[in-house]
């Protein structure tokens, strides 16, 4: 349930687009180092609020009725924390480096009976706030709730007025900030008559005490008083499960499957050999297997420019993800904010479009296509505008209830023209380059004008069943790390473990290959040559797998509710959904040309 009003009008500064999506300031993962001298004003920014188990529902600070200046003033954001939903404001606290402050009052308050009943629901509701001082964040709750008893029940909700900062130094720098209510009595807010007014005080405390550690990144995690948990180690077991998975696999298509093409190839050569004086239709007429459709096995698919545009965008995910693993490796994003992470995520989107463009292109025009410029414009299409429609209703139920996750209209405006300057244009340009460079599609057989009947197949050979079996092997080989994942994306973790992402990513690459070649093989031996979609969708379907997921930890693993959580969550767990389909059906389908392409190179033909 939403318990704040509308926000109060304030204004983001915008910056050029390259400084916006690089950060203002320093570099992504870079501190952001101010040196004081002793004495020197410290600003602290209140930044947001919003219930503890929904970390996506944010409002700004200044929302609630708590102490407030008579003008607000902004601090300039870059984009990334623009789209963390950051907001940040200065505050009537005065702080001085150095200089310890013992009970200074903040500001004196009368709160009507609705203001309190305000505070109330967000405090039933865990609201939790953020400040920042010197790019540190420090949370906590806004008031404390009691239950007790049966019968008879206690219900106690409590505010608390007044907050203890501790800060530490070392030399001229600041290293660490956390806030504390400790030893501090809440102020009740139970058995307020309707007409009375509710007088406060709010209070605040300031400590320094001097450190030996250098820099920030040199305390041990755990070890900061940190508001959020931070239980996340290295998880042998998703690593031994997914290295069991992916050597069990690997063996069988290196052992099983060579070992039975092998045969295959041996029989098929020696049959051509002992009938070369027979016509190759009698040939035909008494063989079987995945040799008898040699002449349709390069039929090309229905709809290619889709499949060519799915392709395409597939591998720029790839790309995508790669990048940022790898620079997530190299120490370039902050593991206490988010928004580095978003600004490369949207920088390398714009960058990576010439690769969609390039692989679209260059494959359509292999396979035959002849409508490059509609094949552009689908691929340009097929993610962005399922993320538009998907972001227009997540913006809006956030903008409808005066979330700070609704984006400002200079920051839509900026992406826009990010998207117009940079991501389509780059789509054009690969696509052209890719149309020029093309060669003519390399099928080691011809290909009859007459397409071959294709026998009735057995349920267990079904598109349904390949699905399943080709999404939900891939699928348990990132089950575990996927819970870390989500708990990152969705809680209140600390993700930093990027090595081992890395290998489960490298992992899920190589199941979803495996997987593909042996499903093709399967598929061709039934006398079944519509290998094309079949290979996109069979791996594909992971991403349907990972969907089902993000229900059921929704429903089983989290404590998320209200309309603006569960459509955020929803909203863009089926985009997550649809961007692995496109890079699981991107490999699948690639490693089944290139599988299929070696057995008939192999096979002597007429």
């Amino acid at each position: 349930m939403t318990v704040l009003g509308h926000p109060r009008s304030w204004s983001c500064q915008c910056l050029p687009v390259l400084i916006l999506l690089l950060g203002t300031g320093h570099g992504p993962g870079v501190e952001g180092v101010t040196h004081y001298k002793p004495g020197d004003p410290v600003i602290l920014y209140v930044n947001k609020v919003g219930p503890y188990h929904n970390p996506q529902e944010t409002y700004h600070y200044y929302q609630l009725p708590v102490c407030c200046p008579e003008k607000i003033r902004h601090k300039s954001l870059s984009l990334g924390e623009v789209l963390d939903g950051d907001r940040m404001a200065e505050s009537l606290y005065e702080i001085r480096f150095r200089e310890n402050v013992e009970k200074r009052i903040l500001c004196h308050m009368q709160l009507s009976s609705a203001q309190v009943e305000q505070l109330r629901q967000a405090i039933e509701e865990l609201y939790y706030f953020e400040f920042v001082v010197d790019d540190l964040p420090i949370r906590g709750f806004v008031g404390y709730m009691e239950e007790s008893g049966f019968l008879p029940h206690s219900h106690k909700i409590g505010l608390w007025t007044h907050l203890d900062f501790h800060l530490e130094f070392h030399g001229d720098r600041i290293i660490f900030a956390n806030v504390s209510v400790r030893d501090v009595k809440p102020h009740s807010l139970d058995g307020l008559r309707s007409d009375e007014l509710l007088g406060l005080t709010h209070t605040y405390s300031v400590r320094w005490s001097e450190t030996s550690v250098e820099r920030r990144s040199d305390r041990r995690r755990g070890d900061d008083g940190g508001f959020f948990p931070r239980t996340l180690e290295i998880h042998w077991l998703s690593i031994i499960n997914s290295m069991v998975l992916v050597f069990l696999l690997v063996g069988f298509v290196a052992v099983i499957l060579m070992r039975v093409l092998r045969n295959d190839l041996a029989r098929y050569n020696l049959d051509e050999e002992t009938s070369s004086g027979g016509s190759s239709d009698d040939f035909d007429q008494g063989d079987n297997g995945w040799k008898i459709i040699h002449t349709d096995v390069f039929r090309f698919p229905p709809y290619r420019g889709l499949l060519c545009a799915v392709l395409g965008v597939g591998a720029q995910f790839l790309a995508l993800g790669t990048g940022i693993i790898v620079m997530a490796l190299l120490g370039m994003f902050n593991v206490h904010r988010h928004g580095a992470i978003n600004s490369a995520a949207i920088l390398l989107y714009a960058l990576t479009c010439c690769i969609s463009g390039y692989v679209s292109s260059h494959f359509y025009r292999q396979i035959g296509g002849e409508r490059w410029v509609w094949n552009i414009i689908l691929t340009t299409s097929l993610f962005s505008v399922p993320f538009f429609l998907t972001w227009s209703v997540v913006n809006s139920v956030h903008w409808a209830n005066g979330s700070t996750q609704a984006l400002p209209a200079t920051t839509i405006l900026l992406l826009l023209t990010v998207w117009l300057l940079v991501g389509f244009p780059l789509t054009v340009i690969g696509g052209i380059f890719g149309k020029n460079n093309a060669s003519p599609f390399d099928a080691p057989c011809r290909t009859k004008n007459i397409a071959r009947e294709i026998p009735p197949q057995p349920w267990y050979k079904s598109t349904i069943i390949h699905m399943t079996v080709g999404g939900f092997l891939p699928f348990s080989a990132i089950s575990v790390e996927l819970y870390y994942i989500f708990a990152t994306v969705w809680g209140r973790e600390q993700y930093t473990l990027y090595g081992i992402l890395f290998f489960v990513f490298a992992i899920l690459l190589s199941v979803g290959a495996c997987i593909s070649i042996a499903l093709t093989y399967f598929q061709l031996s039934g006398e079944d040559y519509r290998w094309w979609w079949r290979s996109v969708l069979s791996v594909g379907s992971t991403g349907l797998f990972i969907f089902l997921y993000s229900v059921f930890y929704y429903a089983r693993r989290s404590n998320m509710s209200g309309a603006v959580q569960t459509v955020e969550f929803f909203g863009y767990s089926l985009l997550t959904g649809y961007v692995f389909f496109l890079m699981l059906g991107t490999i699948s389908f690639f490693s089944s040309l290139k599988f299929i392409r070696y057995i008939y190179v192999n096979l002597k033909m007429d």
